[in-house]
Order: C-alpha cells, then sequence, then structure tokens
C-alpha cells in the first residue's frame, strides 16, 4: 500500500515562531511540530525523504499519510455526512419591512437600493408568515429583522414591528434583529415581548471616530443614543452582538473602542458579545478602496494589536480561520465544504414581496429569486425560479473548479457566493480565503509558545 502525503494537510510555519503546525481537515488532526519534527516532516513532504518508523506510524493513524484510494473514500463519506447534517441545520429567514435608512453611513452598500415610504401592510406580513410557514415546514429555523434600519422611529415602523412580533409569537419562533441602535432605546418594551435570539448593533468606534463614519442623514451625532440603546438592552437583559465594521479610517480607535465597553460594563454581562465586519466592496459602495482592507490585512493588523494589547482579548477573539474553535473547543471543526449558506440555511423576504438567497443580495435588482407576494394584486403568491436557486443550493467545494486538489477547501468551504459572483460573474465560482496565513497567526496566539493542542 502507496502512502502519500494527505490531499487535505495544511502544513505551515507559525507567525513570529520557528514551530510549525499540521492540521487535517479530513481527518480531524492537528499537531504542533517543534523545528527538528517540522524539518523532518518538511523534508518527506518536499522530497520524499522516508520518516522515522515512530513518526511514520504516528502520521498514518491522523490521517498526514493516507493511501489515496482509501481517502477519496472518506472524503465521499464525510460530504455525505455533510449534507445529511445540512437538512438538519437551523435555517436564519430575513426579513426587510424597509430599505430606508436614518443614516448617512459612509460605506453603506444599500444606498442606491430604492426606498419607497410606505408602511408594510398587514397583507405582507401575513404572506410573509405563511411562505415560512409552508417553504420551510418541518425545520428549525428563526427570523432576523434586517434592513435598512428596522427600528426606525415613528408609528409604522412601530406597528410593523408590533405585526413581526405578534405573527413570531404565533408561529413559535425566534426573533433578531439588524440595527443601528439609535432608536432601540425606545423600542426595549416592545422588543421584550418578542423571543428575542440577539439584537445587533453596530458601534464604530468612539463617540467621535463613530460619528463620522454613521452619522444621522443630517450630519448630527448618533453615538450617545447608540450607547443609550445598547445600556438599554442589556439592563433589560436581551442579547447584544456589537458590531465594529473596521478599516483603515478606524482600526486605531478599536482598542479604545475596547476599553470604552470594559469600562461600560458590558463585557461582564452573560448576554454580550462581539463581532467584526470587514470593509468591503459590495455592489456600488466603497469607491474609496485605498482605506480598505484585504482579509490577510485586517488579520494582520488584529494580531499585532493583540500581541500588544492582551487586554484586548476579554473584549474580541478574531477566528483566524480554524484556530478559534480549535483552541476553545480542543478539536478540529468539521469538514467544512461550503462557507455560503444562501439557498440552504439562510434565505431573505422583503417588504414588495421578493424573496432572495442571502443579506448579501436582498434588494438588489435582478438577484430575486422569487415572490411570496404580488404587490400589485394584493395577495399572497408562491413563486420561485427553481433553476436559479439550484445554482446556490449546489454550491459547494465538489462543483467549485478552483477548489479541486486545493488543500485548503475544506476549512475554506468556497468562500462567499455574493462576492464570487460579483467579482467572477458565477455563483459557483471560489472566493478564496487565506487560511494558511490566518492558521499561522491563530495557533501562534492560541498556543501562547506551548506545543500543546
Amino acid at each position: 500500500m502507496s502512502l502519500k502525503w494527505s490531499a487535505h494537510n495544511i502544513f505551515t510555519q507559525l507567525k513570529d515562531s520557528d514551530d510549525w503546525v499540521l492540521l487535517n481537515t479530513l481527518s480531524r488532526q492537528a499537531d504542533l511540530l517543534d523545528p527538528v519534527s517540522a524539518a523532518a516532516v518538511k523534508s518527506f513532504f518536499e522530497t520524499g525523504e522516508a520518516l522515522s518508523d515512530d513518526l511514520r506510524l504516528e502520521m498514518k493513524q491522523k490521517g498526514y499519510i493516507a493511501e489515496p484510494a482509501e481517502e477519496k473514500q472518506r472524503y465521499q463519506e464525510a460530504y455525505m455526512d455533510f449534507l445529511d447534517n445540512r437538512e438538519e441545520d437551523e435555517i436564519q429567514i430575513f426579513f426587510v419591512p424597509t430599505y430606508q435608512c436614518n443614516f448617512n453611513c459612509s460605506y453603506c452598500y444599500q444606498e442606491s437600493y430604492l426606498n419607497a415610504d410606505k408602511a408594510v401592510s398587514e397583507a405582507v406580513v401575513d404572506a410573509f408568515f405563511a411562505s415560512v410557514r409552508r417553504r420551510f415546514a418541518g425545520r428549525k429555523k428563526y427570523i432576523t429583522v434586517f434592513g435598512g434600519e428596522p427600528l426606525m422611529p415613528g408609528a409604522a415602523a412601530t406597528e410593523t414591528l408590533g405585526r413581526l412580533i405578534e405573527g413570531a409569537n404565533r408561529e413559535g419562533l425566534d426573533l433578531a434583529f439588524v440595527t443601528n441602535g439609535y432608536g432601540l432605546a425606545g423600542h426595549i418594551e416592545l422588543l421584550k415581548t418578542a423571543s428575542v435570539r440577539e439584537i445587533q448593533v453596530t458601534l464604530d468606534g468612539t463617540a467621535a471616530v463613530h460619528d463620522a463614519r454613521r452619522p444621522l442623514k443630517g450630519g448630527q451625532s448618533t453615538f450617545d443614543r447608540v450607547v443609550e440603546g445598547v445600556d438599554a438592552a442589556l439592563e433589560a437583559g436581551l442579547p447584544v452582538n456589537l458590531r465594529t465594521v473596521l478599516d483603515r479610517d478606524n482600526i486605531d480607535d478599536f482598542s479604545a473602542l475596547a476599553q470604552f465597553a470594559i469600562e461600560k460594563g458590558w463585557t461582564g454581562k452573560p448576554h454580550f458579545k462581539t463581532q467584526i465586519g470587514r470593509n468591503y466592496e459590495l455592489h456600488t459602495c466603497q469607491t474609496e478602496r485605498n482605506k480598505l482592507y484585504t482579509r490577510i490585512e485586517l488579520y494582520e493588523e488584529l494580531y499585532d494589536m493583540l500581541n500588544s494589547n492582551p487586554e484586548l482579548k476579554q473584549y474580541y477573539r478574531p477566528a483566524f480561520s480554524i484556530s478559534k474553535f480549535l483552541f476553545e473547543r480542543g478539536e478540529m471543526p468539521d469538514p467544512l465544504f461550503d462557507s455560503c449558506p444562501a439557498c440552504k440555511t439562510e434565505w431573505a423576504f422583503d417588504y414588495t414581496g421578493k424573496i432572495y438567497s442571502c443579506t448579501a443580495t436582498v434588494g438588489k435588482p435582478g438577484e430575486e429569486l422569487g415572490r411570496f407576494y404580488d404587490p400589485d394584486t394584493g395577495v399572497a403568491v408562491d413563486e420561485m425560479d427553481e433553476a436559479r436557486v439550484a445554482q446556490w443550493d449546489e454550491r459547494d467545494v465538489t462543483v467549485i473548479p478552483e477548489c479541486a486538489g486545493c488543500e485548503l477547501q475544506l476549512a475554506c468551504g468556497g468562500g462567499c457566493g455574493s462576492v464570487a459572483k460579483n467579482k467572477n460573474g458565477s455563483v459557483c465560482s471560489a472566493d478564496c480565503r487565506p487560511v494558511k496565513e490566518l492558521i499561522s497567526m491563530g495557533v501562534r496566539l492560541g498556543s501562547e509558545g506551548k506545543l500543546t493542542l
């Protein structure tokens, strides 16, 4: 039996270290290697030089070297498990009651969308819940209310929110909200009547930085009102996911924001967590490309910040690909055959009655996949372009040409389908992730110099 270097090994030197890491995304094994062991493995990989008996046996047992036909069979079995498990996964269903927003964010990707100034009718909300009930019957699911800004001031927005909460409670569904936070405090009592999964609020820095990036339409400050909303939500026991969108304009303020949140006591709350968004080009936004980071550039900045300011980990711990999962859970994640949830575990509906694949496409002209409501007749409908849905549904690393033969495929999962389509013209193309570089940094930070996983 001829043992070969596994097609799913990730072998890379740790950043700022002489040590290496060897992972296998199919066999779900991971080992930190000192320089001597790493040299032996590297020599076998590059030149075929024989391994010692002990090292050869260990690498065979862990799947780092394998018989190609047997490994192919294990890959197929893992893929079938992935498909079976995905059928049991929870579905996140986005609903957009409006594309209107009271903010004038410098990086808004929806600014070119049509923003009809009208309340969402009871008929649209009823049709939405009827479609969810029919289309996703028997599946675990929850609804995320998205925008625009779903918590706008005024009676119309409050009435729509009440209808959505009433419908979700009737169907026994959790709700999540994505909001700019400006009107959050004023909606707390109504939100408390729902089963709230989380409220995602964006805060892009301390006061001056945030206000420069996320002012009201008239240019007024928003920072204090957003902070008031976060305080009110946490006080009411509502889970808050505080998100910061990072680019070169606000990265230097990130540590100050973290310190602000720590001093506010937010990080000590059990129902508080944080999230990072990378500011990047999507649809018609971002004319100032020079302020954007690539994915690896952003994580290099975060790596340096965490090294120089370890207490930042109290506020945010970056994933660094699979590194965070590995150190927090003590095991490798399952093979990632697909990182794009569109039309599988994510769908998006909007107030015009249209259905889209995900949040990155919702509201974008030409991206609609079907309808659940006809605004011309005022009646619910059930229309779907199944051929276009199938393009999203079938997308995974087994059909993306660039993924074939890539040792990173089961950690990358092919990336985002919407980004890939925007860049390459095809959903079934790759949005490659810098997995090796991320793992190099993440394992270095997580191991803290210790050769243990």
